[in-house]
């Protein structure tokens, strides 16, 4: 008797576990071979940082090292004069900048062995010290950057702006939450990704950041989940409306984002922190820990911002917002919207 294998279920289970089986090897060894690359690229990028020292070998040692080696190898990539220099940088980079630091250890070793050659390249590329490098290194493999969003966050000087704003965290969250809290936020944010004009409103750049939700997603970083804008609150007889609410999956509470387009004032966080007893009140259940208010405002003074959150009991944090640039107001109406870019490239690929 004939059976239809792919209409049975059993079939189709069976094959769906399969095939998951397959594909997680074929991570482990795709991993495994960069690692394995990897740690040779080590080994060549210190033999080459040695012979060097020690000999009168020129720059021209490379070409001729490039040469033989892809004679020898010639279905290995890898070999090409660029990227021998490209291993001896990155060998030195790690071994010999700001030896203050300490020797580079084993296990930071490991870990720069872990991530793809590409990430690798952008890193030393971009990275003022070792530090700085480590810190993309690590969040790489935590949050499994591409190279592209990488790359972005490096140039957003990510590591500058993380767990620089003004908080009550410490004060009004329990341990480990308030650390995780506080490596959260950034000062200031970065709204490149924007287009706005000079005389711009709270509502116009609340619009265009829920418009660019990916993107602000981004820039908030890993966790955030986007529930809603203008969410309304009703208390007692009268109706608030929050500028945005996420959810964070990691912190695990609920987010309120309050935009300013001015400079902070200390009526800000009054205003927040009574948006964020509403939400405790009427969306925080058993399973969520107490909201989280960040204010993202124009400019702020420090001071007065961490005068503004002493006596406050609930967790707010205070950052900016900066653009890469405005745009002139004359230039609003000639810009091409996202709807005419997509439409124009659909055309090309026709």
């Amino acid at each position: 008797m004939y059976f239809n294998l792919k209409s049975d279920m059993e079939y189709k289970r069976w094959l769906y576990e399969l095939k998951h089986k397959i594909r997680n090897v074929q991570i482990k060894a795709a991993l495994k071979a960069n690692t394995e690359l990897l740690n040779l690229y080590w080994e060549i990028g210190a033999d080459i940082v040695a012979k060097q020292e020690k000999s009168k070998w020129g720059e021209r040692f490379l070409l001729q090292l490039s040469k033989d080696l892809i004679e020898e190898f010639p279905d290995m990539k890898g070999f090409s004069e660029r990227n021998l220099k490209y291993i001896r940088q990155w060998y030195s980079f790690y071994s010999f900048s700001n030896p203050e630091n300490g020797e580079i250890g084993q296990q930071v070793v490991a870990q720069i062995a872990q991530i793809p050659w590409g990430h690798n390249i952008a890193i030393i590329s971009r990275c003022k010290d070792k530090k700085e490098a480590i810190y993309y290194v690590r969040n790489t493999l935590l949050y499994n950057w591409s190279r592209s969003v990488l790359v972005h966050h490096i140039e957003s000087h990510l590591y500058e702006r993380e767990g620089k704003a003004v908080t009550n965290f410490t004060s009004t969250l329990p341990k480990p939450q308030s650390d995780l809290a506080v490596q959260t936020l950034k000062d200031p944010y970065i709204f490149d990704f924007l287009s706005m004009t000079k005389d711009y409103s709270e509502h116009d750049l609340e619009k265009v950041l829920v418009d660019h939700i990916t993107h602000f997603l981004l820039e908030l970083g890993a966790g955030f989940a986007y529930i809603g804008r203008q969410v309304e609150l009703k208390v007692g007889e009268s109706v608030f409306y929050l500028d945005l609410l996420f959810y964070h999956v990691k912190l695990r509470c609920y987010v309120v984002i309050e935009l300013k387009c001015s400079d902070f004032e200390p009526s800000h966080a009054g205003k927040l922190n009574f948006y964020l007893t509403a939400v405790d009140k009427q969306l925080r259940t058993e399973y969520d820990n107490p909201t989280v208010g960040i204010v993202i405002c124009k400019t702020k003074d420090k001071v007065v911002a961490e005068y503004a959150l002493t006596d406050i009991n609930k967790p707010i944090g205070i950052s900016e917002y900066a653009f890469t640039q405005l745009l002139p107001e004359n230039y609003k109406g000639s810009l091409p919207s996202i709807e005419e870019i997509e439409l124009e490239i659909g055309g090309l690929n026709e």
